[in-house]
């Protein structure tokens, strides 16, 4: 099994910056990673995901503002969000595949609980 805990959610204000962390532990090895939000009353939606090889994927909407990365030796994966706008609050959950390709679908194997982010006007 595979554990995963995010951090780093928060509030700020339209043109800010947040910075998100997530944490994997177990039977973690090469595993695909990625991002995933949801907003209220929407569903869950593709942020960004990378691979063990630095290969990354992101969402059009994200697309230049947010930056995904990933540290194989500490089995962590970041999203660096910069220019926040209000449409992009949400609960955002770290997610992981059992394998290393990654994917803007399904299936994604793993999830965190999520960690909220509010951009405020």
């Amino acid at each position: 099994q595979v554990r995963l805990v995010e951090s780093g959610g928060g509030l700020v204000q339209a043109g800010g910056s947040l910075r998100l962390s997530c944490a994997a532990s177990g039977q973690f090895g090469n595993n695909g990673m990625g991002w995933f939000r949801q907003a209220p009353g929407k569903e869950r939606e593709f942020v960004a995901a990378i691979t063990w090889f630095n290969g990354k994927q992101y969402a059009n909407s994200v697309r230049g503002r947010f930056t995904i990365s990933r540290d194989n030796a500490r089995n962590t994966m970041d999203l660096q969000m910069n220019s926040l706008k209000p449409e992009d609050t949400a609960v955002y959950y770290c997610a992981a595949r059992k394998s290393p390709a990654i994917t803007t679908g399904n299936p994604w194997d793993y999830w965190g609980q999520g960690t909220q982010v509010t951009v405020s006007t």
